[in-house]
Parts: C-alpha cells; structure tokens; sequence
C-alpha cells in the first residue's frame, strides 16, 4: 500500500458465485436480446411491467401486499351503505335511507370498507325524497295522487267482458255501437251511461258455428222478449234507445261460449238512472196495469210492411189481432180491484178500449182494400196514447212519451 494514498476499506470478501436463475443473465454479463422474447420468464422491467417478482411477489412477505404470499384479505361493502341507496331509489322510506347513509360513512371509514359512494348517493337520493314529502303534504300533491290513482284503479278493475255483464248492470261503450269491442266499463246507473244489460241467453240446437247472422237472428227476437220484460213501464224509456245484444265470436265458440248478452243502448246520448220496471221495482197495480195494456203495443207495431192494397189478407190478419189485444185487455182492467184515486181513470180507459175494439173489428172484416182504408185511420186514433196520460198518472208511472235522455 502506498501510504501516500488515503486508506481505503478493505474490499467485501468475495461470495461463492451462485448460479444465476435459468434465463437471467449472470452478475456484470449483459442480458441476452433476441428478436421477439423478453429476458426472463416475467419480462424485462420497463415502464409498464414490475422488477422481476421475488417468492412472494414484488414486495416481499410482509409487504404492502399483505402477510403471506397470497396477498390481504378481501375488503368488503358496507351493507348499511348498500341499504341506503336503495331506500333512496325507491323513495318508499327516504328517512331511513338518510338514516342508513348517516351511519355508514364512519363505519366504512374505520372498518376500512368500500362503499362511500353508495352511502353519499343514498344520502343524497334521501334528502330529496324528503324534500318532494315535505313539499307534497304541505301543497296537498299527494292527496290529488291518491285520487288520480284510485281512479285509474277504479276504471281499471271496472273494466269487463261484455259476456260478464249480470241483469241491470250499466255500462259506458267507447266507440260505435256496430264496432264489436271485448271489454266494457261497468258503472253505477246513476253515473251517465250508454248501456243497460237486461239479462242473458244461451245460444242451443247447433252442433257446430252456425254463422253469426244465425245467431243474429235469434238474438234479435230473444233480446226484443227480454228488454220489453225488463222495461214494462215503456214510455219511461228514451226514445233514442235501441235493443243491443253481444254475441259469440266464432272463436270465442269454439271455445265453448254460448251466451248472448242482450242490453238497452244508446249512441248519440248517454242517460242516468235505470230503465228497470219490473217485479223488482213496481207494485202489484203497477205491474198489473202494464202487464195488460203493453200487448197492445206490440201487436201494433207487427203492421205488415205491404199495405191493404199489396196484400189485403195480411193486413186484416194483424187487424184481428190487435182488437183481440184490445179486448183482452179492456177484460183485464175491469177484473182488477184498483185502489185509491187510479180506479176512475183505469174506468175510462176500460170504456175508451171498448170503443177502439170495435173500429177495429170493422178494419179486421173489411170487404175489400177500399173499405179497409176508410176504419184505418179511425181505428189508429182510437188507440190515442193520450187515452193513457190520467191512468198512468194516478199510478205513479211515467205519464208522458217526451224522450228522457239526458246528453252529456
């Protein structure tokens, strides 16, 4: 050593070379490049890879990687954090999602739990929840809700198959009366309508569709029976109203259905109130009344559509059946006990049937067209409905033939 020289440390004692792993280069050799692999089997460090791992990964045991070689225990959301985003999505109990949001930030904070966001967005849901609550009882907003949506519930459980309408149901028709349609809207009879089921029949004698012109048919004529049954007091009825029935579609047929629903319908008006005049709402004079003088009406109206002159035979055919209407009728008052002041108006309509019975009879036993036509006229004027107006009157029924329908 030269002592001119400073002292210098004595070299480290020089280690056993070890045999350096397969694939890295040895101390102080550069590492080996080829066209396409990395040194190592990991990669060579870079700007985007670690240093080569050692064991236990590039930290070591006890790392920040965590005590073992398998790394730190897996952390957790906080589940209070959870419950408070969703009871501030859903707005049902936004108190208790800003409740659940308030106690879980400390909580993830000392448990070092994941979910903060969670808890702030609750919280945040929350408190505009409470605010829209607030806001809604104190400018009523939720009483207006409530009704809208018991309405819309109301309209919607209302909502039935026509073929599920019972005997005096009312209901609403959207659209044309022509227009088949699958529902209907029930409602109270007191409530404006378009409809009123007077009862239902099922369709028999057919083994398989037998058309629904068919079906028509026999609807029409059961229908017309059923509602004049159902509606005795006739005058009480609106003169826009007409005889309705739904039918079976020929699926609906094949799955078994029947049934012909018949009803009192009306387009251009809606009414209120019900047509029903029956056993149910009339008593025994009433019913007695309109039970007698209602065939007259009917047989009437049965006037063949080709006159005396067409076909003379027919027209006298349904001139004898109108005076026996008449007849039987007149027979039917008189043998009735009326009470109270009707007795004397009932009286004089008995007399006045009388008298129309026999300008009848005359229109029934015409000679020829010529004659049939001279008692036509009088024996149409013999059956004034005004014959009717003190009777009904003193029997409480409807006393004028003015059309009742209400418009809305």
């Amino acid at each position: 050593m030269d002592p001119s020289q400073p002292p210098q440390d004595s070299p480290a004692p020089q280690q056993p070379s070890q045999p350096s792993p397969a694939g890295w280069p040895a101390p102080g050799q550069a590492p080996t490049t080829g066209p396409y692999a990395a040194p190592g089997p990991y990669g060579a460090p870079g700007p985007y890879t670690s240093p080569p791992p050692g064991p236990y990964g590039p930290y070591g045991p006890g790392g920040p990687g965590g005590p073992g070689p398998y790394g730190a225990p897996r952390q957790t959301t906080n589940g209070l954090a959870v419950a408070s985003l969703v009871s501030g999505i859903v707005c049902c109990l936004p108190p208790l999602g800003l409740v659940f949001g308030l106690i879980a930030l400390p909580q993830i904070k000392k448990r070092q739990q994941k979910g903060q966001g969670l808890a702030v967005a609750g919280i945040v849901l929350s408190s505009l929840a409470c605010l829209m609550m607030i806001l809604g009882l104190v400018t009523g907003g939720f009483g207006n809700a409530w009704r809208d949506f018991k309405k819309g519930f109301d309209e919607a459980a209302a909502a039935d198959s026509p073929f599920s309408l019972r005997k005096g149901d009312c209901f609403r028709i959207d659209g044309k009366l022509e227009t088949y349609t699958t529902d209907v809207k029930t409602v109270p009879c007191t409530k404006p309508h378009e409809g009123e089921a007077t009862g239902s029949f099922k369709v028999t004698g057919f083994s398989s569709w037998p058309g629904e012109d068919a079906i028509d048919r026999i609807a029409e004529k059961r229908c017309d029976a059923m509602n004049s049954a159902y509606a005795l007091d006739t005058w009480a009825v609106p003169e826009s109203t007409v005889t309705y029935y739904y039918l079976p579609s020929k699926q609906s047929w094949r799955a078994g259905d029947r049934t012909v629903t018949c009803a009192f319908a009306t387009e251009k008006t809606a009414t209120t109130g019900s047509l029903r005049s029956d056993e149910t709402t009339l008593d025994a004079h009433q019913l007695h009344y309109l039970k007698t003088v209602n065939p007259i009406d009917l047989v009437v109206v049965e006037e063949p559509e080709e006159d005396a002159d067409a076909d003379l035979a027919a027209n006298k055919a349904w001139a004898q059946k109108v005076h026996h209407a008449v007849t039987t009728a007149s027979a039917g008052l008189r043998g009735h006990t009326w009470s109270g002041t009707s007795a004397k108006p009932v009286g004089e309509l008995a007399k006045k049937l009388d008298a129309a019975a026999r300008t009848w009879h005359k229109l029934a036993t015409a000679k020829d067209a010529d004659a049939f036509w001279d008692s036509y006229d009088v024996a149409y004027d013999a059956l004034s409905t005004d014959f009717e107006t003190a009777p009904r009157s003193a029997l409480g029924l409807t006393d004028t033939l003015e059309d009742s329908g209400e418009k809305v």
